[in-house]
């Protein structure tokens, strides 16, 4: 089984034979760069974990700007929501990169949850997770200043899908400037400046779609 898949939270509570069962009724999909996964208003038939490559959620306010919810990335999972509350999709899901998904229909999910509380658990914490994570972006914009929350949006996608190498924590998060300010909830040019100016402190080294952060500890200290 791949081994991002075996990470998703759907999968670290069951057994190996379990585990592949429920891998058999799940169907492989694929999507190219720019691809919408799914649009905001569409029906939420079924969640997604991630393979390989990345996902952005975002919502689009009635004067059409954008905010961008989130980045996922292999062995996590996205779509779960209208399990519990069977509304029309929040979000719009569209591929960062080239990606590869594992979908599962939420009637395949819900014979799977009936007799496994242990599953419904595991669902439950990674909710959990997220409104967690919501929370604490809520409240980042409230009281924490632009520079601050570009410090914290670096070290969580450090965290998540960065690579140490001999220069620092290389992180490869395929977003666009534009994109990097939706995820903070600020302009681009206020977020390219905050960039800059870690840059010349020698805390990051700045590259295309990515990012090698030199000083973790400046960083940690700048998004408190």
């Amino acid at each position: 089984m791949d081994n991002a898949l075996t990470r998703a939270p759907l999968f670290e509570a069951l057994d190996d034979e379990a585990a592949e069962a429920l891998r058999d009724t799940m169907v492989e999909v694929t999507f190219t760069k720019g691809q919408e996964i799914f649009r905001e208003g569409d029906p939420g038939d079924r969640l997604y974990v991630v393979l390989d490559g990345k996902v952005k959620l975002g919502v689009t306010s009635p004067d059409g700007r954008e905010n961008l919810l989130g980045v996922q990335g292999p062995g996590e999972m996205f779509g779960e929501l209208s399990l519990f509350d069977p509304v029309p999709r929040t979000a719009t899901a569209t591929a960062v990169t080239d990606c590869r998904l594992m979908g599962l229909g939420h009637q395949d999910l819900h014979t799977w949850l009936t007799g496994r509380p242990v599953l419904a658990q595991a669902l439950l914490q990674a909710l959990a997770r997220r409104l967690r994570r919501t929370n604490d972006a809520m409240g980042d914009l409230v009281f924490s200043d632009v520079p601050g929350r570009v410090a914290k949006a670096l070290l969580d996608l450090s965290e998540r899908f960065g690579i140490d190498k001999p220069t620092g924590r290389h992180v490869t998060h395929d977003l666009t400037q534009e994109e990097l300010a939706q995820l903070v909830g600020a302009s681009r040019e206020t977020v390219n400046k905050a960039l800059a100016d870690f840059a010349t402190r020698g805390w990051i080294l700045l590259e295309p779609r990515g990012v090698t952060i030199l000083d973790a500890d400046k960083l940690v200290r700048r998004a408190a």
